[in-house]
């Protein structure tokens, strides 16, 4: 798996457009490694605050030799949304409780957002470079 954030956040991209055909999906939060190990948690109609940084505290905890990336995936365009700036905040709850470094990106089809650093990329259509044309 990458090591580079960049190619980390890709990879959660090319992950969800490769592996989610409908034009309408639930929102998921994943912790842990695109196209790797990585726990999955329903984000829509979630928990509280309190609760959603309990969850992914726990999660960061338990892979906190890692490095985990935390991803929520959604459909729609990449304009900030309620879902975002809930699990965005139980987040930042968690990751200062826990101390594990990790990241927080919203992925949808054609992109990610990095809420913390304000980065974002987007793709037309992305495409898998590992594979020969």
């Amino acid at each position: 798996m990458p090591h580079d954030p960049d190619q980390r956040a890709r990879a959660a991209v090319l992950e969800l457009a490769r592996g989610e055909h409908r034009r309408h999906h639930p929102a998921l939060v994943h912790v842990g490694e695109p196209s790797g190990r990585a726990v999955v948690l329903p984000a829509d109609h979630g928990p509280d605050h309190a609760l959603r940084a309990d969850v992914l505290g726990a999660l960061l905890w338990h892979r906190r030799d890692e490095r985990p990336l935390v991803w929520l995936t959604r459909a729609g365009s990449l304009s900030w949304q309620d879902v975002d700036a809930d699990w965005y905040a139980g987040w930042r709850a968690a990751g200062a409780e826990v101390g594990v470094a990790s990241r927080f990106l919203v992925v949808t089809r054609h992109g990610w957002h990095d809420p913390t650093s304000g980065a974002t990329r987007t793709w037309r259509r992305i495409r898998d470079r590992r594979r020969p044309r």
